[in-house]
């Protein structure tokens, strides 16, 4: 594979359980991702999406197999380690936003940058904003995810995984739980960034709409790449 990809993937394997109860969800999958990607990962339920995606976030270890990013060989790297790369490179959006919903819209977005330097930072702030501006709510800015509808909550999560300004962003499902109108400005929001900024998105979603407004599909059957 390219030796200049963002991601290479080659004979991943995963396995839940052992022996007779054992379910092979990977089956040597091979993959690769290049820099600025924009690409839809399709595949039926079951066929081992979020599994991929959870792998690929460093959230889960493979059962087998080679995962390079940025050319950094993540297999064998220490739990501290995974956690330091996943907070400097990887950004995530998920179905459900996850946000804190007593943090008012600002403080959901910063608090990645506060994690990985220890405090909230005047230059984060400014980030935070920009971003929130990005994603048209920073008449929102103020208010707390309790009080935003749920297409604003996805818009500030997609904020908060631009937050560390991440080669990849990771999503999975991210409109699945939005009316047609929000689904499709989320998604628009998600290619103006790519072509902006550069950032490879790996898209898992059920929405053909989503699909075709990504630059490629990668189609997966039975923990399998087809």
């Amino acid at each position: 594979m390219s030796g200049d990809a963002l991601i290479t993937v080659d004979g991943l394997v995963k396995t839940f359980g052992e022996g007779d109860a054992a379910t092979h969800v990977l089956k040597g999958l091979d993959l690769e991702i290049p820099p600025g990607d924009m690409a839809a990962l399709l595949g039926p339920s079951g066929s081992g999406k979020s599994t991929l995606l959870s792998i690929l976030g460093t959230l889960m270890q493979p059962s087998g197999g080679h995962y390079t990013m940025l050319g950094r060989d993540l297999i064998s790297a220490s739990a501290g380690e995974l956690t330091d790369f996943r907070n400097h490179h990887i950004g995530f959006v998920f179905q459900f936003h996850h946000l804190l919903p007593d943090f008012n819209a600002l403080e959901n977005v910063i608090f990645p940058a506060a994690v990985a330097s220890g405090r909230e930072t005047r230059t984060a702030r400014d980030r935070g904003r920009e971003l929130l501006r990005r994603v048209g709510l920073e008449d929102r800015i103020e208010y707390r995810a309790s009080e935003l509808s749920g297409g604003q909550k996805q818009r500030v999560a997609i904020a908060r995984a631009l937050m560390n300004q991440p080669e990849l962003v990771l999503a999975d499902e991210p409109t699945g739980n939005l009316d047609r109108e929000s689904a499709d400005r989320v998604m628009e929001l998600l290619v103006e960034i790519n072509k902006e900024e550069g950032t490879a998105f790996l898209i898992s979603t059920h929405d053909e709409r989503i699909a075709d407004n990504c630059r490629r599909q990668i189609r997966m059957v039975d923990g399998q790449v087809v």
